[in-house]
């Protein structure tokens, strides 16, 4: 690494306090939003770090409000994924999409539709991965309730929207129908935690729905 780097340097506080400094910039919530999910793809651990000794000022930030906004504009700014995605066309497969994820000893899943997020109404599948409503509450799971990064798993079950908007919308990536109701969407939505219980995880593990 000789010649690489700067030589200074830079201990876990400082790089604290600069990273601190630089949210701080941000004049518009969304970017602080996108910039904080950013470290936690670069680097998981300092992200919790940030978290948890800041929490009181990123709560905001990784959560509601600013997390509204995020799923709202999802299509957007998506970048990469942090979670399963179950939708329609994985009906009969949902063994298979669940056998995807890499680790098997979760204890925490939180599980959305998007039917109604954070009083937005029906954002469908606009909150699905890093930019989500079920990474938010995850990440606080982990920042104040001390449950490991790795024994959580958000899950977004897609089973379309009504949200015209969004339908009409060139940028949404799910499935563009009207949203599944009664009896096709319960039973995507229970076979989905039955199997993760039974087939694939532990069965002492706690469901939220967001």
């Amino acid at each position: 690494m000789r010649g690489l780097l700067p030589p200074a340097f830079m201990t876990q506080e400082l790089q604290e306090k600069r990273s601190m400094h630089n949210l701080r910039q941000y004049q518009v919530p969304l970017q602080s939003y996108m910039a904080v999910m950013d470290l936690q793809e670069r680097n998981e651990k300092f992200f919790y770090k940030l978290l948890i000794d800041n929490v009181e000022e990123l709560l905001p930030v990784v959560y509601t409000p600013t997390v509204g906004e995020a799923c709202q504009k999802y299509g957007s700014i998506f970048r990469g994924h942090q979670g399963l995605y179950i939708s329609m066309k994985e009906k009969g497969k949902i063994l298979q999409v669940l056998k995807n994820w890499p680790d098997r000893r979760i204890q925490v899943i939180v599980v959305t539709d998007g039917e109604r997020i954070l009083g937005l109404g029906d954002l469908g599948c606009h909150c699905i991965y890093f930019l989500s409503i079920p990474v938010g509450k995850l990440s606080l799971y982990t920042a104040l309730g001390g449950v490991r990064p790795s024994a959580c798993l958000p899950i977004t079950i897609d089973v379309g929207t009504n949200n015209e908007q969004l339908l009409k919308d060139e940028f949404y990536i799910s499935l563009k129908q009207k949203r599944a109701t009664g009896p096709l969407l319960c039973n995507l939505e229970y076979s989905s935690m039955l199997i993760c219980s039974v087939c694939i995880f532990s069965n002492n593990v706690l469901y939220f729905a967001a």
